[in-house]
């Protein structure tokens, strides 16, 4: 850490008292400047800029707290540390009003004094040194999962630990960003292998981690049955990282129980949020309710039938809970649905599906401003965060903390920024996703993408009997040959869904209970 002889100005009208203090800070490098009244201290900070000033709240003439007001005024950024005898509580409310730095009670020794300036001016730099050791430390353990994971738990862990450090490193300049995006290269890379090895039997055995399927049977059924009042809020392309930086939003109305669970494949909305509402796998629900399921081939929409089909399966386990389905896509939806409370109010179940995160990925591939915007998994974060913070659906999640519900917040899958473009060529029937692929003859390389050429096999239907399917992995897109190069450029950095990635496949499920 580089000691940059920061000027510090200390007003105290017994500074004469502190001179073994201020002969401390100086041994230390610093360059403290003394007045011994307030109109003194802020007629110094119209002249000149300090890096810190230290405020004595009990001067004749203009209080600490008025001296504090005007520098405030003057530099509204500079941090100001308090120091007074007084421990009343409305001098310290009103300290903190003025957003000081820190409050310190005398007698101060100089450590405290030291520790206090330290923490507010290499605070970002302390963090910073802190944080790239711990993480160096934990690269290698990281690294030991990832070889030697053999389980769904196995990958829950290592998945939650890369969030965390990625946020970690987020806030500080490290230059840890390029090692972590290594490592989680390496993870999704084994993590696709995992999948590989162990999707068909997934599917095929009860021997299996949390599946869309089994949401409303495990998760929200269970609270119903015991008498509970349940809201389900459904946020689409909703990632882990995304619920990490909007938690602490909600944390002051409820608390939480968080978990992970396994979208399945693909990982897209006319899948795996299907197989939520259903209780099924997409190939059941074609053939038991065929029409509420929409085929790759057809125009109409692929969403449109979720309602009815979390009534398919109410009716399916017997259950005669009544229930309301909301699809918020605008801002307004999500007024009226807060207007208009007391009317949900009266069902034990209510399911919300909030689409903005979802229109946000369409958006910054379709648009120029939005993919500046968005830049970066942490751009993409940070919008998510502010949307959240001035949405209809934090009014709604406050509403719903005055009443008695539980709150299941969840998504259908995650997104995961692509770069590496693969080649494929299909007919005009295949579908145009840029994660997955169904259709017949199609012509790709087969150890660039997992594929399944019998869907039936892994609870997918066939639209045509040679139907297959292939899905990309890690950060790979699904290119056509024709127009190559405009293809990749326009994809190319975009958030995209459907395929295997630890981002897309492992979500977040957080049961909220408010406080």
């Amino acid at each position: 850490m580089l000691m940059k002889n920061e000027l510090i100005l200390w007003a105290d009208d017994e500074i004469d008292l502190l001179k073994p203090h201020i002969l401390f800070l100086k041994q230390k490098g610093y360059d403290v400047q003394t007045v011994t009244n307030g109109r003194d201290a802020f007629e110094r900070c119209e002249k000149e800029h300090f890096d810190l000033i230290i405020l004595d709240e009990n001067m004749p003439g203009l209080s600490g707290l008025e001296t504090l007001t005007r520098i405030k005024e003057i530099n509204p950024l500079v941090p100001v540390i308090m120091i007074t005898k007084s421990e009343e509580e409305n001098i310290m409310n009103q300290a903190i009003g003025n957003k000081i730095a820190d409050y310190l009670i005398k007698p101060v020794n100089p450590n405290q004094i030291l520790l206090s300036i330290k923490k507010n001016l290499y605070r970002n730099e302390i963090i910073s040194e802190n944080t790239t050791s711990n993480y160096q430390q934990e690269f290698n353990r990281i690294s030991m999962l990832i070889n030697d994971s053999s389980s769904w738990e196995d990958w829950y862990e290592i998945y939650k630990k890369l969030v965390f450090w990625e946020l970690e490193l987020e806030q500080t300049d490290t230059g840890m960003a390029d090692m972590l995006a290594m490592q989680k290269s390496e993870a999704n890379s084994a993590f696709v292998k995992y999948i590989k090895k162990n999707y068909e039997k997934w599917v095929t055995t009860d021997e299996h981690p949390l599946l869309s399927y089994e949401l409303f049977k495990n998760k929200v059924f269970p609270l119903l049955d015991n008498g509970e009042k349940v809201f389900l809020i459904l946020i689409d392309n909703f990632r882990l990282d995304q619920w990490r930086v909007v938690k602490p939003l909600l944390s002051d109305y409820f608390t939480f129980e968080e978990e992970l669970y396994f979208s399945i494949l693909p990982t897209a909305t006319q899948y795996a949020r299907n197989a939520i509402f259903a209780g099924l796998m997409p190939d059941k629900i074609a053939k038991l309710y065929p029409d509420l399921w929409v085929d790759e081939d057809e125009e109409e929409g692929k969403n449109l039938n979720e309602e009815p089909l979390i009534q398919t399966q109410l009716d399916r386990f017997r259950k005669k809970y009544a229930f309301s389905y909301n699809k918020i896509n605008e801002s307004q939806f999500g007024d009226r649905l807060i207007q208009n409370f007391s009317q949900i109010d009266r069902f034990p179940l209510n399911v919300c599906v909030l689409n903005f995160i979802d229109m946000l990925s369409h958006a910054r591939t379709e648009s120029k401003m939005i993919r500046e915007l968005a830049g970066s998994n942490a751009a993409y974060r940070s919008l998510t965060e502010s949307w959240f913070k001035h949405s209809s659906a934090l009014e709604l999640l406050k509403k719903i903390a005055e009443k008695d519900y539980k709150v299941i917040l969840t998504t259908d899958h995650g997104t995961i920024n692509v770069d590496n473009p693969i080649k494929v060529v299909g007919d005009r029937n295949t579908n145009t996703n840029l994660r997955y692929k169904v259709g017949k003859n199609m012509s790709y390389n087969p150890r660039q993408v997992y594929e399944i050429k019998t869907p039936g096999r892994f609870g997918l239907p066939s639209p045509n009997v040679s139907s297959a399917y292939i899905f990309a992995t890690n950060r790979d897109f699904l290119a056509y040959p024709n127009n190559y190069n405009y293809y990749v450029s326009y994809y190319k950095d975009t958030f995209q869904h459907g395929g295997i990635s630890m981002e897309e496949m492992m979500v977040p499920l957080v049961t909220m209970t408010r406080k």
